[in-house]
C-alpha cells in the first residue's frame, strides 16, 4: 500500500482508546492523525498513557479531521449519540468498540458488520462499518463456534473470569485495589450484557434455539478472560479436537491446545487458545483472551486490517507476559 491508512480515535483516555493507540502507532500502514478527548484536550498523550512516554509526542485535540478510519472507543450506548451528533463522511469506515451496534446494525445509510473475523472475515472485508464485538461475547463464541457449525448445541453452561480492566477505567467500589485484591466475586449473573450477541450467533449456526447459561466472575488481576463451556455431547474427544481444529485451520490467531492452557498466554497478544476435556457425555470446552486485544482493541486493528486489504494479522504479533 502506498498510502498509509489515516486513522482516527474518538475516546482515547481509557483502556482500550489506549491500548488501540499503542497498536496503531507501529503499525506500518498506518498514519495515526488524530485522538479526540474534550477532557484531556492539549495534553500530551503520555500525561493519560504513561507507558507511552518517549514513544510519541502528540497531544490529545478536540478537533474532528479528515481520516479514512474511525475509531470509537466510547463507553456503551453513547455511539449513536456522537455519530448523531457529529458529521462522518460516508467514505470514512468507522469500527466501534462499543455495544451499540452488535445487536442493532442498522443506524440511518450505515450497516454495521458483526466484527468476529473468524466468523464473518468475508463480509467484514467489504465493510463500510463494524461492531466490534465484546470480550466475554468473544472468548465465549470462540469455545462454541465449531460446535454450533455442526449443530450440536442445545443448553450450555458457561462461567468465565476477567480482569479489572474489564470494568472499564473509571473507578468503581469493585474495582479498587483493596476490594479486588486476594478476591474473587460473581456478577450479574444469567444477565450479562454480551449474551444477546452470543446467541443471535450461536443460533444461525445451530439453526435452532441454544439455552446459554453464563456466570461471570471477577478476578483479581488487570487482564485477561478464562472461560469454560460445559454442555452434552456425545461425539468422542478425539472427533471434537478435529472438529475444532479443522474450524479454525486458517484463521492465524485461534489456537487449539491438547494440553492445559492458562491465561498467561495470552495476556498481551491477541490470540485465542482453546482446549477440551471430556468425560462420559460432559463435554467442557476452555478459552482464553487478552479482554483488551483480542476482546477489543487488537480485534480491531484486526477488522481494519481485513477492510483494507492488508494481511489480518498486520501489526499483531505480540509476545504474551509468560511470567
Amino acid at each position: 500500500m502506498d498510502n498509509k491508512i489515516r486513522a482516527g480515535i474518538v475516546g482515547s483516555t481509557g483502556y482500550t482508546g489506549g491500548e488501540l493507540i499503542r497498536l496503531l502507532l507501529v503499525h506500518p500502514q498506518v498514519d495515526l492523525v488524530f485522538m479526540l478527548s474534550r477532557s484531556a484536550a492539549g495534553n500530551k498523550v503520555s500525561s493519560i498513557h504513561s507507558d507511552l512516554l518517549g514513544e510519541t509526542d502528540m497531544v490529545f485535540t478536540s478537533e474532528l479531521k479528515v481520516v479514512d478510519v474511525l475509531f470509537l472507543c466510547l463507553p456503551h450506548t453513547e455511539s449513536k449519540l456522537w455519530l448523531e451528533r457529529n458529521y462522518i463522511s460516508a467514505q470514512t469506515k468507522i469500527i466501534d468498540l462499543g455495544n451499540d451496534f452488535r445487536l442493532d446494525p442498522e443506524f440511518y445509510t450505515r450497516n454495521f458488520v458483526y466484527g468476529l473475523p473468524e466468523l464473518h472475515r468475508e463480509k467484514i472485508k467489504t465493510a463500510q462499518e463494524v461492531a466490534n464485538p465484546g470480550c466475554f461475547a468473544s472468548a465465549i463464541q470462540y469455545a462454541l463456534l465449531p460446535l454450533a457449525k455442526n449443530k450440536y448445541l442445545n443448553g450450555v453452561f458457561v462461567t468465565g473470569i476477567t480482569g479489572s480492566t474489564g470494568a472499564g477505567i473509571q473507578p468503581q467500589a469493585t474495582t479498587h485495589f483493596s476490594w479486588r485484591n486476594d478476591n474473587v466475586s460473581a456478577y450479574k449473573v444469567l444477565e450479562h450484557q454480551h449474551t444477546g450477541e452470543i446467541k443471535k450467533n450461536l443460533e444461525v449456526l445451530n439453526h435452532k434455539e441454544v439455552k446459554l447459561y453464563f456466570v461471570p466472575w471477577r478476578g483479581d488481576w488487570a487482564r485477561g478472560i478464562f472461560v469454560s463451556a460445559t454442555l452434552e455431547c456425545c461425539q468422542s474427544l478425539n472427533e471434537l479436537y478435529a472438529l475444532f481444529e479443522y474450524f479454525y485451520q486458517d484463521h492465524p490467531f485461534i489456537g487449539v491446545s491438547r494440553e492445559n492452557i492458562s491465561m498467561k498466554q495470552v495476556v498481551n497478544t491477541n490470540k485465542c487458545i482453546i482446549q477440551l476435556e471430556k468425560k462420559e457425555e460432559v463435554l467442557v470446552v476452555h478459552s482464553a483472551i487478552d479482554n483488551l486485544l483480542k476482546g477489543a482493541s487488537g480485534q480491531a486493528v484486526q477488522n481494519m486490517n481485513l477492510m483494507f486489504g492488508l494481511p489480518e494479522d498486520t501489526a499483531l504479533h505480540l509476545k504474551p507476559l509468560a511470567y
